[in-house]
């Protein structure tokens, strides 16, 4: 129920942007972004996931779970990642209004959006490449519901303390850093918020604002207690249950939340389906 939610929310997101002439800013640019991050994030784990409730066998190869492994880090990075850059962009549109066009240029935000993709592949190369050349021993029953690096680190017959390291490190870099500069923005446009005297303004700003915010919590807060949290404090169980939470159901989420209550979607709708010429 969750994945459909993920596929059919995320894709009415791109395809209402693509359509909607009123929706190509940089705001709706990223945002649809993000809605194929969510599908591809998604998809790189819960199909496998669901063959492995539907038959009796749960299993994946050797081959199949590396690629998994690379895929899932790699475009959970890039979502680190793009999820700064859509800050950026409420800053810019918040705190520098009557600069906000040339900041925000088509091809500059173009760059930007490649940036976090290109990021999270390279960063996931990296610890892909860590995690392959250490050796599992024993029954390799990965008790997870797919590929992760905490996981397949623990069925290792030699020292993984120097992974372990790595792991803490890039996701300090890449967790705890992004996250800092969210809230920094986010920071900048509380105080310009508070200056504001228009009404129709600071419900447009918490609107916009609030519902990045709320994804941002959604995705970082689970992330940060699996890669961030010392893995003796938690049962594994625990752990899969978080995991299930950022993988499965934050996705599923982010399209409600962004477009439920948002005045400009719910117009790209109108126009669409023609309902403005009707009245």
């Amino acid at each position: 129920m969750f994945y459909l939610m993920t596929l059919v929310g995320n894709l009415f997101i791109i395809i209402l942007s693509y359509l909607d002439s009123h929706l190509h800013t940089p705001m709706y640019f990223f945002l649809s972004n993000l809605s194929f991050l969510d599908l591809c994030y998604t998809t790189s784990s819960i199909p496998q996931l669901l063959v492995n409730l539907w038959g009796p066998e749960k299993t994946i190869s050797y081959n199949g779970c590396m690629i998994q492994l690379y895929f899932v880090l790699a475009l959970g990075t890039a979502e680190c990642v793009l999820l700064v850059m859509m800050s950026y962009d409420r800053y810019a549109a918040v705190c520098r209004p009557l600069h906000y066009t040339v900041l925000m240029h088509p091809r500059f935000c173009h760059m930007l959006a490649a940036a976090s993709w290109v990021s999270g592949f390279t960063t996931s190369a990296l610890h892909s490449i860590f995690t392959f050349w250490v050796p599992l021993c024993g029954h390799r029953q990965v008790d997870h519901f797919f590929c992760e690096v905490p996981a397949l680190l623990r069925l290792s017959c030699v020292d993984t303390r120097t992974n372990e390291l790595t792991l803490m490190v890039m996701s300090s870099i890449f967790v705890i850093v992004p996250l800092m500069l969210i809230l920094s923005s986010y920071g900048a446009i509380a105080q310009a918020v508070l200056r504001m005297q228009s009404t129709t303004g600071l419900q447009k700003v918490f609107g916009t604002c609030g519902a990045h915010l709320m994804v941002v919590s959604l995705f970082f807060i689970p992330v940060m207690c699996i890669y961030l949290l010392p893995s003796s404090g938690k049962s594994q169980d625990q752990g899969k249950f978080i995991a299930l939470f950022y993988t499965v159901v934050t996705p599923s989420l982010n399209p409600l939340i962004y477009t439920l209550r948002n005045k400009d979607v719910k117009g790209a709708v109108k126009r669409l389906i023609g309902w403005d010429r009707e009245m």
